[in-house]
């Protein structure tokens, strides 16, 4: 079998996700098998998914939520094939060749990793989810080209093809169990260890742009998930590849923690503000998260 396609889900109807993949499979006549996970969603999403074992070769439904990185991991117990195709629930497959053109560049290049990309609604959307497309277009959905001379700060897990062997020896942190650099940790250690990550033009598009406040709980959440990070990984100390990262330690040896702290509790209530309404420029969200990591490395 020339692929396993790993969905995993959280409270997400991904009915038409996994009707098109199966409509790909067959118009194609791949080899290649559906597994979906989900992660203890709420009772009214899976009734929603309820026809998804009719759909998928394997549907697994977890008792308890085990997080974002643990239920990548879990698909190893379940792929038969020898890649993992990974897409996010939140997907909507735009191409109609998207699953063979993975297909083909395995035969040709058996690679280790393979990222695609993503694309979001090219609209602006209304005020309330202004925030999150934004930040899909300035920083997210960057054309193959530009991902490809930076490909593992550009490599993101919506949408990727991984080796069984390399998932294997190379698993996802599992102590990042909430929102954020999970995906960013993957790729740092598959550039320790050499093992190359290249780059598509095969995107898939983002069905559900969140609000504005959805989005920056998510922000807090990666600023704990960083905090969290940076006390239990030396990489990550002495790393110049996080931004956010860079300026906490900036202000760690200029002494500037405490007199940022102080501002940022000022002006905490006003950046938010302005981040809900959705009209915030991102360094706005930058100057946010950090003021929420300065304070998370305080209470670790």
């Amino acid at each position: 079998m020339t692929l396993s396609i790993c969905i995993p889900v959280y409270n997400f109807d991904v009915n038409t996700l996994i009707k098109d993949i199966r409509n790909q499979i067959v118009a194609d006549n791949l080899d290649a098998e559906i597994i979906v996970i989900d992660d203890a969603s709420r009772k009214d999403f899976i009734e929603k998914n309820r026809d998804i074992g009719n759909i998928a070769d394997q549907y697994i439904l977890l008792k308890e939520n085990i997080g974002r990185s643990k239920i990548r991991n879990l698909f190893l117990n379940y792929a038969e094939s020898e890649y993992l195709l990974f897409l996010d629930c939140d997907g909507k497959i735009i191409a109609k060749d998207f699953i063979k053109k993975y297909a083909d560049f395995i035969r040709m290049k058996n690679p280790d990793v393979v990222y695609g990309g993503r694309k979001v609604e090219e609209s602006k959307p209304d005020p309330e989810f202004g925030l999150r497309w934004k930040f899909a277009v300035e920083r997210e959905n960057l054309p193959v080209e530009v991902r490809k001379k930076s490909p593992y700060l550009d490599f993101q897990t919506n949408n990727f093809i991984v080796r069984k062997t390399v998932l294997r020896s190379h698993p996802f942190d599992e102590t990042i169990s909430q929102y954020g650099y999970e995906d960013l940790i993957f790729a740092k250690d598959l550039y320790k260890s050499k093992i190359k990550i290249e780059h598509i033009d095969n995107p898939i598009f983002n069905d559900d742009v969140e609000t504005n406040a959805v989005f920056l709980k998510k922000a807090d959440q990666s600023a704990k998930s960083l905090a969290h990070l940076i006390n239990t990984d030396q990489d990550i100390k002495g790393s110049s590849k996080i931004k956010l990262a860079r300026a906490y330690f900036l202000l760690k040896k200029t002494g500037g923690v405490f007199l940022y702290k102080f501002f940022y509790k000022l002006l905490k209530p006003l950046m938010v503000r302005k981040l809900i309404r959705g009209n915030a420029s991102l360094k706005i969200l930058d100057l946010y998260k950090l003021g929420q990591l300065i304070g998370y490395m305080n209470k670790d």
